[in-house]
């Protein structure tokens, strides 16, 4: 058996390229992502800098604790609050009776660039030159006391590289995702359509006494030989591209400069039998196939399509189909906030893309009939795409793959970054709005209104079994900031916010007019008993909740609207030290419509699917291609030209391409269209925008791959 395969693999080695290519690359971006995502799990140890030369830190509480509900028991569970507070007069005095104690700089202010004032004036952190243990006697649980590395914490922002590392990691692990799935996908298509190519071969051995087993055990061991030296070949590509996908990710700014790729060695063994699993199961559907071929099949000289769409196949695509829109209209029902977010946007598609494209020889040839141009060639390329389902489906499946990717990901980015624009601008009557982290409190000139507001969080019970820190602002002056404000209120009135009161949004547990919620100030004081004053819909994310100050410690001015008062109002907020632009413009500016960070990850997802579609069309069709002699020959005697015969060829390609797009968009328009739905359930702007640039990019570059790989060796075959 072995010698049949190895004899069987040197003779056939053109028709093996491709898979091979194909799963060497997918093993290679495997092994390159698993090794990034391996570098994110964990943020580098960095030694203190703020105290650097103190044994021991003593820092005011920097997490708010609260005990939940996980099943029968109470455990803790921590939230970071958005400052330390301030260490204890007491304790400070206690400790300064007794040691040294250093305040790096006493008088700096908060989030300065040596040290912080913590809420309430004090220092969120001293250092101390004196023994752990004792300190740790003196402090008891009034102060937290940090040691060794943990000193850190006190650093301004200690949780940079935490952040940091958290969006690369969702950015490779959506990437090593969309490589698992367009790799499965390709390799299986191309097995597949290698067996149909072999009906006759099959035929043969089966005349010469070939066990239907027999059969099936040739076509696993040659895919089991494949994926052998093509995930060994992956591995070594892996291991010599990551380097190069740090540098890339760094350079393009989507990891920080001292992100380097680590030395873990699971990402390779993952990577060597997902590829070798792949290679399997890609071969398994099509090696059952093989073993039904009978003896009969080798006299046979048409090449008829029979058996397009095999019960498992189409009872998979159905499936997945079904779950794809089952899941997009569920979470439209449920939680239409969930569409906004990428993870959903990224994976949800791939149902529905899996689904149309297992299910495409069904959808191919009525598809193909709809080209209604007149002439013998135009005739030839729709009859021909009609009856060689197998062969056009096999053209149309990746690139629906690569188009419906191209529009799905790139068009719901942009949308929800056209919505959140649009509803920025639309949430304020203001014709100015300054902002900065500099911004001063200014006087109204006369004649105009001026809203002050700055960031804060709020901790909330969600239940018995969570605590959620919601995003939330400070409202300086409520009556101004009603009147500038045009929030999509559902019930209730911004202008009864005060002291006692807050405003919130329909994702809270507890949403209605009148009642009272428990609330932690940002500081981790509280709780304090608030009542609700306005409910908001919940939008694209950024709507409330809204406290006064008195609810807000610490919170400090970033934006300032403001109306009338024609150029005076202009120059006095100049004057308070922070950028002043038009509201347009400052929507424009906040929300930009094309983050670089953001397009080149999406770029990166979109040239891998790219990538691997240009390697299943050209295989797939230097294979189809080369067995049509006799047909093409047939085409010449019946009077067709040359030229007439290879202008069908590239037709035939460009049909299949084109329906491959348009179904690549059907998928598109269903996900965009759920997300505007969703979109709308929000009360937010369903500010839709279908990625043409890349999507007709990714068609051309597909159709121009497809007509190369399919006229040239035609052309070679035509006399």
């Amino acid at each position: 058996m072995l010698t049949v395969v190895v004899t069987g693999l040197r003779a056939r080695w053109a028709s093996f390229l491709g898979g091979f290519v194909a799963l060497a690359l997918g093993v290679g971006l495997l092994t390159t992502m698993g090794l990034g995502l391996s570098a994110t799990f964990h943020a580098p140890e960095r030694s203190p800098q703020r105290f650097a030369s103190s044994p021991v830190v003593v820092q005011g509480r920097d997490r708010l604790v609260l005990d939940v509900r996980r099943g029968p028991d109470t455990v803790p569970v921590a939230r970071r609050l958005d400052r330390p507070q301030a260490v204890d007069k007491e304790v400070l005095r206690e400790l300064r009776a007794r040691w040294t104690v250093t305040v790096n700089p006493p008088a700096a202010g908060h989030h300065g660039p040596g040290g912080r004032t913590a809420d309430g004036g004090g220092p969120d952190a001293v250092g101390v030159d004196a023994p752990a243990d004792e300190v740790k006697a003196v402090v008891g649980d009034r102060a937290q006391v940090l040691t060794g590395a943990d000193r850190v914490r006190a650093d301004p922002d200690p949780e940079r590289d935490a952040r940091a590392l958290t969006a690369l990691n969702a950015l490779l692990g959506t990437s090593g995702g969309v490589t698992a799935f367009v790799s499965v996908f390709v390799v299986a298509s191309t097995f597949a359509f290698a067996v149909a190519l072999r009906r006759r071969e099959f035929g043969l051995l089966r005349t010469a006494g070939a066990t239907p087993g027999q059969v099936r055990r040739l076509l696993l061991t040659e895919a089991a030989v494949l994926g052998v030296a093509a995930s060994a070949t992956g591995c070594v590509l892996g291991a010599l591209g990551a380097p190069l996908l740090a540098r890339t990710l760094v350079d393009g700014g989507l990891a920080p400069a001292w992100f380097t790729i680590g030395t873990a060695g699971w990402p390779f063994h993952a990577a060597f039998w997902t590829g070798v699993t792949v290679a399997l199961a890609g071969a398994l559907a099509a090696s059952r196939r093989a073993g039904k071929v009978g003896p009969t099949a080798v006299l046979r000289e048409a090449d008829v399509d029979t058996d397009t769409l095999p019960p498992g196949r189409a009872v998979l695509g159905t499936g997945l189909l079904l779950a794809g829109i089952a899941m997009l209209a569920w979470t439209y029902a449920t939680e239409p906030s969930e569409l906004l977010k990428r993870k959903t946007y990224t994976t949800l598609p791939m149902l529905l893309i899996g689904g149309v494209a297992l299910l495409s020889p069904l959808l191919v040839r009525p598809a193909a009939r709809l080209l209604r141009l007149r002439g013998a060639v135009a005739t030839l390329v729709r009859e021909n795409s009609a009856a060689s389902v197998r062969r056009t489906a096999a053209v149309a499946a990746p690139v629906l793959v690569t188009v419906a990717l191209a529009g799905t990901l790139f068009g719901s980015a942009t949308s929800v970054t056209h919505a959140r624009g649009a509803e920025a601008r639309e949430q304020t009557t203001a014709q100015y709005v300054a902002s900065g982290p500099e911004l001063r409190p200014v006087t109204a000139p006369a004649g105009a209104v001026l809203s002050a507001t700055g960031a804060t969080s709020v901790f909330v019970r969600d239940g018995d079994e969570a605590v959620v820190k919601y995003a939330a602002r400070s409202v300086a002056d409520p009556a101004a900031f009603a009147s500038l404000a045009r929030l999509p209120v559902v019930a209730g009135d911004l202008r009864d916010l005060d002291d006692r009161s807050i405003v919130v949004n329909e994702e809270f547990e507890r949403h209605r007019v009148g009642e009272t919620v428990e609330v932690w100030r940002a500081d981790g004081s509280g709780p304090v008993r608030l009542r609700i004053a306005a409910v908001l819909a919940l939008g694209t994310g950024d709507n409330g909740p809204y406290v006064t100050p008195a609810n807000a410690p610490g919170a400090t001015l970033d934006r300032i609207d403001a109306r009338g008062g024609g150029t005076a109002t202009a120059r006095a907020l100049e004057a308070g030290g922070g950028t002043v632009r038009t509201a347009d413009a400052w929507a424009a500016a906040t929300h930009p419509a094309g983050n670089p960070q953001t397009r080149l990850g999406m770029i990166l997802v979109l040239g891998i699917a790219l990538v691997y579609t240009v390697i299943g069309l050209a295989n797939t069709l230097l294979m189809a291609t080369s067995v049509r002699g006799g047909e093409l020959a047939s085409l010449r005697l019946a009077g067709a030209t040359r030229a007439q015969v290879l202008r069908t060829v590239a037709g035939e390609s460009a049909l299949a391409v084109a329906i491959g797009a348009a179904l690549g968009l059907a998928v598109t328009a269903a996900v965009l269209g759920t997300l505007g739905a969703g979109l709308s359930a929000l009360s937010a702007p369903a500010a839709l925008a279908l990625p043409w640039a890349p999507v007709l990019a990714s068609t051309a570059v597909c159709a121009a791959v497809a007509v190369a790989s399919s006229v040239l060796p035609a052309w070679r075959l035509v006399r």
